[in-house]
């Protein structure tokens, strides 16, 4: 679905240039991110995300931080939301680890075997952000 797999064509640059880090990718996450959780210090989510910025856009949020604002963006393009998995994790017990998640604008969502050029030109620096989280 073009754009929609910009997530994993992140998650190969990371488990590349991260080792020590478990990188997994999930596709569209779901609860399998509950089983992953526990014993966890810090998870980081990248994932295509219509938040009305321009194509390419690529912003940070702790989960935190939506909490504080009173509102809960739809970060995710997928059935579900991660942050009702995430509150369904704190409410069986699970650990409590520092989220964070990166959502990035998607130019191109459609029937399509790659990114859009635009995109495809950033994954450099979505990776490089991601890599400055550990």
């Amino acid at each position: 679905m073009g754009d929609e797999g910009v997530g994993c064509r992140v998650a190969e640059l990371c488990a590349e240039r991260l080792p020590g880090v478990d990188v997994r990718d999930l596709g569209t996450v779901g609860t399998r991110l509950l089983h992953l959780l526990p014993g966890r210090r810090k998870v980081v989510v990248v994932d295509c995300a219509r938040m009305g910025a321009v194509p390419a856009e690529c912003r940070r949020f702790t989960l935190g931080e939506v909490r504080d604002g009173g509102h809960r963006p739809r970060l995710s393009l997928h059935e579900g939301s991660l942050w009702d998995v995430l509150e369904l994790a704190r409410s069986v017990g699970n650990d409590d680890p520092e989220v964070v998640v990166f959502g990035i604008e998607p130019d191109r969502v459609g029937p399509s075997p790659d990114l859009s050029e635009t995109l495809r030109a950033r994954l450099d620096d979505y990776a490089s952000a991601v890599a400055r989280e550990f």
